[in-house]
């Protein structure tokens, strides 16, 4: 359990909920999105609930935000819908943002609600949550520009977070195996999907989010933009089969590739 109130900024963003395959729009600079709904991505879903389980457990707060269209008040209701209390957009053409642009626009909301007396009364964010990376345009360097900006530690590819006596426990899943960390807060934390199970609002989880009042914002500079020059899709891959033979002669050739996959002995 943490030792003091503990409140957390957590932002999402509006992306095409592509199942299936994806396509780009002419230009190559984005996914192409519309046949598809939108969404919001496995890694954010995640860090919502984490937001959640530890703003609960700190008898604090979570507040939700985006950097995007109009349109994203849909992805900021659903976070509301499972547990954040407030909520924050930040309107803009998403288009034309890099990812210098959404850390400065998330830096500017932590830094004006701590200078005028924070929406919950709290001092400021204990943690900024993010999804590791974007899930339609695979940027990951928000988190790591969010804090370079506001001067916090960083730590990225996280799966479960705790807090306890002014200090973040923190543990992912790295390439040797499972990583800890202990960062003192306020800190920034990007998170990957996997360590938790998002939840999904209810009926009366899905009434509150409505009548909560979204703080809307204007961008605060013009956007430099990410520098793509376009995206690009891997080639599909191939499918290939092997006649092993025809009728009962082809048995033996069975029975050889079981035995070549150690399938039969």
């Amino acid at each position: 359990m943490a030792d003091r109130q503990v409140n957390v900024l957590v932002c999402v963003k509006r992306v095409p909920d592509v199942s299936g395959e994806v396509l780009l729009t002419e230009d190559g600079q984005q996914v192409d999105a519309r046949h598809v709904g939108f969404t919001l991505s496995e890694h954010e879903s995640c860090a919502v609930e984490l937001a959640v389980q530890v703003a609960t457990a700190g008898q604090g707060q979570v507040t939700v935000m985006s950097v995007g269209s109009p349109e994203s008040v849909e992805q900021i209701r659903t976070a509301l819908g499972t547990g954040c209390s407030a909520a924050v957009l930040v309107e803009t053409d998403p288009v034309s943002l890099g990812p210098a642009d959404v850390a400065h626009e998330i830096a500017e909301v932590v830094r004006d609600h701590e200078a005028r007396g924070p929406i919950h009364d709290s001092g400021g964010y204990d943690l900024v949550l993010l999804g590791n990376d974007a899930a339609d345009s695979g940027d990951f360097q928000v988190p790591v520009r969010l804090a370079h900006e506001l001067g916090r530690p960083v730590v990225t590819g996280i799966q479960a977070i705790s807090v306890a006596d002014g200090v973040g426990h923190l543990r992912g899943e790295g390439p040797d195996g499972t990583e800890t960390y202990e960062v003192p807060l306020p800190a920034v934390v990007s998170v990957m999907e996997g360590g938790v199970e998002p939840r999904y609002p209810t009926i009366s989880g899905r009434m509150k989010a409505k009548k909560v009042e979204i703080e809307t914002r204007s961008a605060t500079r013009e956007p430099v933009g990410s520098g793509r020059l376009r995206m690009t899709l891997p080639p599909p891959a191939h499918s290939t089969a092997q006649v092993l033979g025809e009728g009962p002669g082809a048995a033996v050739a069975v029975v050889d590739l079981l035995h070549d996959l150690g399938v039969a002995r």
